[in-house]
């Protein structure tokens, strides 16, 4: 449900808060609130990626400041706060986007790398909403827009901590979100994006022989970019920003077990078939590094990736619950 205050379209002079911004998501809603003509500032840890969306964005004759942060460190994401009211006394619009992933056999994925998941996703969302909100209570304003994605309400399958992340950020929100209810002016809004064609599937950590392509029913991350614009303009507690994010979902939850065994199943199968097994930390330690855009590269042929993983958990799903009604 909306809420009832209403909001204007005009975005224009809004300050606007972007973290993870130097590619995939991130990098689609800075060019977005660009073109509403909001000022900008944009984080993450790459110097380049960030250089080249600060750089991109000022095409559009808007401030556009970027800050070299790790959103998983307290101090840097004060220092993004601090630059944000230094330049213009406020803060309207804070998206917690950056976010990291490693997938894999949980026991054979290292444990620093499992720390800092939790580290980036889990802490990054609650220092971004630790320094919003209390701007936000101050300014007796703001909009804080959290990208959750529908991991929030479905395991990942071999990504156990990311998955523990993603609940969290999503219980971690939905009691801030009583928190600030007696503020009609502050809002907390909750995105629940499916897979996306971004550089993030390229990017995250594989172990075990994990080998995760874009999928073929991956999501425009322009579309969830435009979603979180619709947000600032008009919020709203919790959105699926397209139809197949929520139906994924509703699916889920209709056939929990069938369907994560079976994704869990077929992810076995592909990563003890796959010849190749050299681990990669991809950007959970370090920095992202190219490709640093919006979109990830589709494959030439159409790999399955994550696709045949959920089909095969609806398909399971669908006919336990046929026998389910014939019996």
């Amino acid at each position: 449900m909306e809420d009832k205050v209403t909001h204007s379209n005009n975005l224009k002079g809004k300050t606007v808060v972007i973290t993870g911004a130097s590619s995939g998501v991130g990098r689609a809603a800075a060019e977005a609130f660009a073109l509403e003509g909001c000022n900008l500032v944009l984080a993450a840890r790459g110097h380049k990626g960030i250089d080249d969306v600060v750089s991109h964005c000022r095409k559009s004759n808007i401030l556009a400041v970027g800050v070299y942060a790790d959103m998983s460190l307290a101090e840097d994401v004060e220092k993004i706060a601090a630059v944000a009211m230094a330049i213009s006394g406020k803060i309207d619009i804070w998206v917690n986007n950056a976010g990291v992933m490693a997938s894999g056999k949980f026991e054979e994925i290292p444990m620093e790398i499992h720390q800092q998941v939790i580290k980036t996703n889990l802490f990054g969302y609650m220092h971004g909403a630790y320094n919003a909100i209390k701007i936000f209570k101050e300014q007796n304003n703001g909009i804080l827009i959290n990208n959750v994605s529908i991991g929030g309400y479905m395991p990942a399958p071999y990504s156990a901590v990311y998955s523990a992340s993603k609940f969290g950020i999503k219980g971690m929100m939905e009691c801030l979100q009583g928190e600030i209810s007696n503020h009609k002016n502050i809002h907390i809004c909750n995105l629940y994006p499916q897979l996306q064609n971004s550089t993030g599937n390229l990017h995250s950590a594989k172990y075990s022989g994990f080998d995760m392509k874009i999928s073929p029913i991956a999501s425009d991350p322009r579309v969830t970019a435009a979603k979180m614009v619709k947000l600032a303009k008009h919020p709203k507690k919790d959105v699926f920003p397209d139809l197949k994010a929520a139906a994924l979902t509703k699916t889920y939850k209709l056939f929990p077990k069938p369907i994560i065994n079976a994704a869990s199943a077929v992810v076995r199968l592909k990563m003890k078939g796959n010849t190749t097994k050299e681990d990669d930390d991809g950007n959970v330690l370090t920095k992202s590094k190219e490709p640093l855009r919006v979109y990830g590269n589709l494959p030439a042929k159409k790999t399955p990736g994550f696709a045949l993983p959920l089909l095969a958990g609806l398909t399971v799903g669908a006919a336990m619950f046929l026998i389910a009604k014939k019996s």
